[in-house]
């Protein structure tokens, strides 16, 4: 999984969000490593739909345009933990106490 799609799905977690909310929560949770133009999100989003890791909960009308609400679905909640335990088990490898002057 790429490192944006895994923000995104993170950003759905605790609850539904529109575009610029979780725009706004993915530079939060990646410290600002991964910022989101609007065109790379929606084309994001679509694909999530698509996937169905994400679905639109919501839809409302505000300064007369459509915005969407969107919610991890069950498949997407298992594939961001998932996701998120192939991560710590990679982190594991690097992170596991060495042994001093141990042989290479």
């Amino acid at each position: 999984m790429r490192e944006p799609t895994y923000y995104i799905l993170a950003a759905l977690q605790d609850e539904p969000a529109h575009g610029y909310a979780i725009m706004s929560r993915v530079a939060e949770l990646s410290g600002d490593r991964v910022r989101l133009a609007t065109g790379t999100l929606y084309q994001a989003l679509d694909r999530l739909s698509k996937e169905a890791l994400i679905e639109v909960v919501r839809e409302e009308v505000v300064n007369g345009r459509a915005r969407r609400h969107y919610a991890l679905t069950p498949d997407g909640h298992s594939a961001l933990q998932a996701e998120a335990a192939r991560m710590a088990a990679a982190a594991r490898v690097v992170l596991r106490p060495r042994a001093v002057g141990g042989a290479a």
